[in-house]
């Protein structure tokens, strides 16, 4: 079954609810779903509504006739339709666990998103590429080629109508022009809450700091490092006797978790960005 996704937020007002399921009703629309949430500190009103795409109206007659609409009550909206799947790139550099993991995820449909092409500035997961017969790019970077490099990696992503950008343990810092260009669109993993244990070897500060949990962060990458929009978090509690080698390993397992849970609300249309904050609407609607 086809399906619509409508996100919607706007100042909260009174008839908002009845208003908008409304607009869809007297359309013929069966509502499969409807999430809510007000933020009361700011009086704003964030919805998600998922509707049966029977085909009664063609996307751009409901989409003409939905902004109308959303104009006069000073809607913020955005649509997704359920029968054109978002098409990801993945960025890599040498580790392997969260790619492997979201390529496997895909092709277990537990993603509902095609991946149709890897970009690597390293070589090194190139044989992961062919175990899953994607095409794999190998963009090499260094300080004096980073912006020709970038310029590379905007055409692929152009070539192959790319909608959300992974940086799956991605090692490397993207332009602020790129991330203001892709805002929104570009989802990243890091070792930790932010902004704990920048750096290199993140598990190995951890180690020696005595910590009691580990964990990792999906976000929204932003021109300010590490400071974008969470989308996901994960923790694990660690003993005193846990190695540094033995923090890598949980630490991986929890990237991989957070980072495709992060992937999932995207795709899925359930992410709504609210200046340095998400809502993040429940899975399995």
């Amino acid at each position: 079954m086809n399906a619509i996704v409508f996100l919607i937020q706007c100042p909260d007002q009174k008839g908002l609810v009845a208003g908008i399921t409304s607009f869809f009703a007297e359309r013929q629309f069966n509502i499969l779903h409807c999430q809510q949430y007000t933020d009361t500190e700011v009086g704003q009103y964030f919805m998600r509504i998922k509707l049966e795409d029977e085909g009664i109206y063609s996307h751009q007659q409901l989409e003409s006739e939905f902004s109308v609409f959303a104009q006069a009550i000073k809607l913020t909206w955005s649509v997704r339709y359920s029968e054109t799947p978002y098409r990801v790139a993945l960025l890599v550099t040498r580790a392997s666990h969260c790619p492997y993991d979201l390529l496997l995820r895909e092709l277990e449909g537990e993603l509902s998103c095609d991946i149709p092409l890897i970009i690597g500035n390293h070589s090194d997961l190139e044989t992961m590429a062919k175990q899953f017969n994607k095409p794999f790019y190998h963009l090499p970077i260094t300080a004096e080629t980073k912006q020709a490099q970038e310029q590379k990696i905007r055409q692929l992503l152009d070539e192959y109508a790319i909608d959300l950008v992974v940086m799956a343990r991605y090692m490397q810092i993207l332009s602020e022009q790129f991330v203001t260009d892709f805002a929104g669109r570009i989802i990243n993993i890091h070792h930790g809450f932010l902004p704990a244990f920048q750096g290199a070897k993140p598990y190995h500060q951890a180690y020696e700091r005595g910590v009691k949990i580990i964990g990792a962060t999906a976000h929204y990458a932003t021109a300010e490092l590490d400071e974008g929009p969470i989308i996901e978090q994960g923790v694990q509690q660690v003993q005193h006797d846990n190695s540094p080698q033995d923090l890598v390993m949980i630490g991986k397992d929890i990237e991989r978790i957070v980072l495709a849970k992060a992937v999932k609300a995207h795709i899925e249309h359930r992410i709504i960005i609210n200046g340095r904050r998400t809502i993040v609407f429940a899975e399995g609607a």
